[in-house]
C-alpha cells in the first residue's frame, strides 16, 4: 500500500528556508535580553515588589537553562553523537 504523501513530487522542489530564519540563537538572546531590560527597568523605577523581581529572575533563569541545553545539543550534533538531535548545525 502506497502512502499518499510519498507520491507528492513537488515536495522535493520546495526551496530551503534561509539559515537566518531557522537559527534560534537570536530569538533566545533577545528573549533573555528582554528579561534583563525588564529587571533593570523595574529596579530603577523603584517597583521592587517580590512578584516582579522574581518573575524577571525566573524568566532569565529559564532562558539561560534553555540556551545552555540548546548549545549542548548543537555541540553533540556537530560532533556526531548518535543520541543528539539532528539539524541543529
Amino acid at each position: 500500500m502506497s502512502l499518499p504523501w510519498r507520491s507528492l513530487g513537488f515536495v522535493a522542489d520546495l526551496p530551503q528556508i534561509p539559515r537566518s530564519l531557522t537559527d534560534p540563537v537570536p530569538v533566545l538572546a533577545i528573549g533573555m535580553l528582554g528579561w534583563v531590560v525588564a529587571l533593570v527597568v523595574f529596579t530603577a523605577t523603584g517597583d521592587r515588589s517580590d512578584d516582579v523581581v522574581a518573575t524577571c529572575w525566573s524568566g532569565l533563569a529559564v532562558g539561560a537553562v534553555g540556551f545552555s541545553i540548546f548549545l549542548a545539543q548543537r555541540a553533540a550534533s556537530r560532533r556526531g553523537s548518535k543520541t543528539a538531535q539532528r539539524g541543529l548545525d
